[in-house]
């Protein structure tokens, strides 16, 4: 490793022993990386040199029409935000920094901010409570937060168990204590720190439903190799395309895509802070976005939309987070001619690492394999599988799993691959098609049955909406499937509509996974970055 700019050690102190890292690969000339690298210079600083400064880099909704925060714009805050950090707030680098708000202008500055004073973000989901948000501060010791101030009372809740955590500067505020009343009079220059390519930038914590969450820590060149794998090489964004979604920034999926991405192919990004289906396509019209980043369940609801009022300058559509069903890009394709770019990336890699560009899609594959990374299909000894066998999904590339001293590096990293906890199988050709999660694979019977396969069949049937699909224990065959269904309007839950769905479903696959249990809901449970939230489902009575 580099000569750490950390004056704050913690974050290297708490690597895992390196003996534990997965292979790190480096083999294309994009994703070779000088030695000092601040990402958010790269991504900022530099491109503000480069003749970007007076075109857009963000965009935002004020007084319900667009308007643009120019990249020399973006530069002057994110530099006053460093120095309000340094000067002010006594950051020096290393130090962890809890954010927490919405996706806003403020929020992006305040991340780029961070980075470029030598300090550690560790980004939070709007939505999380005090219980949660004490668990993150604890586990980074955050020393000091910027919070919306729309966000403060749970945040205050957390502080009475978080004794590192010495400060909270509000911020989207201006009153006396905000971060905007410490910038005020601040010049708008700032000397970045020189940190090592491979000092941590940011802490991400897994949005996963159950247990305590994983910190996973990426370092700079991290973030400037999730630019320069799947937006370069499957995405292909250029200056003049317009940024749009759903994923928070504080879920890496949502870093890239709704900032990161953008400012490193000089393009423009929409930051709005709550978006349903429908005011999401309100949106994509309005700012005229050409590219959009969601989850499948907002895809599906949108295509009714899209056939109807259409999708604008809409050109790229990206959709990850949780299984995309091939009934849902069909629907999408069918309502707008667009082919969606599907994706499967963690948290633990930063971002995506298996996707296809339009072009190369295959029905009912998530694509191949990234350029710059590598992938298997192993038996749970780790020993490659022939094409066509299920088996655990491993990984190797510029980026990995390092988790914030926890003893699950093990289970993670094995062998020097990342394996990711998801059942796949790959063919011939090298496409990958997803099964389910491997502690969500549903063995009845002595069948192995995946879950997302079932609810694709599900999906195809004009009464479903939603569905969630989940083994529940049963006394003669270990698990039944299960299917608990979000229906359509004007369709009546019962038992009729039950058979109904179960006869579909083995006219679709083969019959022993039909789910011989039917629920009819309101609403499926969801993490705040669209997972289905299974093991919810399974506690259902």
């Amino acid at each position: 490793m580099a000569s750490t700019a950390h004056v704050d050690t913690f974050a290297r102190d708490n690597l895992p022993p390196r003996a534990q890292w997965p292979e790190l690969v480096f083999a294309r000339p994009e994703l070779q990386y000088p030695e000092r690298a601040n990402c958010a210079a790269e991504l900022l600083d530099r491109m503000v040199a480069a003749g970007h400064g007076e075109r857009p880099a963000l965009w935002a909704p004020v007084d319900g029409r667009p308007v643009a925060c120019t990249y020399r714009q973006l530069l002057a805050r994110a530099n006053r935000i460093a120095r309000a950090l340094t000067e002010d707030l006594g950051l020096v680098p290393g130090n962890r920094v809890l954010l927490r708000g919405p996706n806003n202008p403020m929020m992006a500055a305040c991340w780029l901010g961070i980075v470029k004073a030598g300090g550690i973000v560790v980004a939070t989901m709007p939505l999380l409570r005090a219980k949660e948000l004490t668990q993150i501060a604890v586990k980074a010791r955050c020393s000091l937060a910027l919070c919306d101030a729309r966000l403060l009372e749970e945040l205050d809740l957390a502080r009475r168990d978080c004794p590192e955590l010495a400060r909270i500067v509000p911020f989207n505020d201006g009153g006396a204590g905000s971060l905007e009343a410490l910038l005020e009079g601040k010049p708008d220059s700032f000397a970045n720190v020189d940190t090592a390519a491979d000092d941590v930038a940011l802490i991400a914590f897994t949005s996963g439903t159950t247990g305590q969450p994983k910190g996973t820590m990426h370092f700079h060149r991290d973030v400037l190799a999730m630019c320069d794998a799947f937006p370069r090489s499957v995405l292909k964004p250029g200056p003049d395309d317009i940024f749009c979604g759903t994923p928070p920034l504080a879920f890496t999926f949502g870093l890239g895509g709704m900032l990161c991405f953008p400012l490193r192919f000089g393009a423009s990004t929409v930051l709005v802070e709550k978006l349903m289906p429908d005011t999401l396509m309100q949106a994509i019209r309005d700012f005229k976005a050409t590219i959009c980043f969601t989850a499948p369940t907002f895809w599906r609801l949108m295509a009714p939309l899209a056939a109807k009022d259409g999708v604008g300058r809409l050109k790229k559509c990206v959709s990850a987070g949780e299984a995309l069903p091939d009934a849902t890009r069909q629907l999408w394709k069918q309502a707008t001619g667009i082919e969606i770019i599907d994706g499967i990336g963690a948290t633990e890699m930063i971002h995506i690492f298996i996707s296809s560009p339009p072009e190369k899609v295959r029905r009912g594959a998530i694509g191949q394999v990234v350029p710059g990374y590598h992938a298997l299909i192993v038996d749970d000894e780790g020993n490659p599988l022939p094409p066509g066998e299920v088996g655990r999904l491993a990984v190797i590339g510029p980026t990995g799993c390092r988790y914030l001293a926890d003893p699950r590096q093990s289970q993670y990293v094995q062998h020097g691959w990342n394996l990711t906890g998801d059942a796949f199988s790959m063919d011939a050709d090298g496409y990958f098609y997803y099964q389910a999660r491997t502690d969500d694979m549903i063995i009845s019977a002595g069948y192995n049955i995946a879950g997302p396969e079932v609810e694709g069949a599900l999906l195809a049937h004009p009464a479903v909406a939603e569905c969630g699909v989940v083994g529940m224990p049963d006394a003669e065959r270990g698990q039944i499937v299960k299917a608990v269904v979000v229906l359509r309007p004007g369709h009546t839950p019962g038992a009729v509509l039950a058979k109904e769905l179960q006869e579909f479903v083995k006219q679709s696959i083969a019959p022993y996974k039909y789910p011989r249990a039917v629920e009819f809901v309101d609403t499926l449970p969801r993490t705040e970055t669209g997972k289905l939230q299974r093991f919810r489902l399974r506690q259902a009575p």
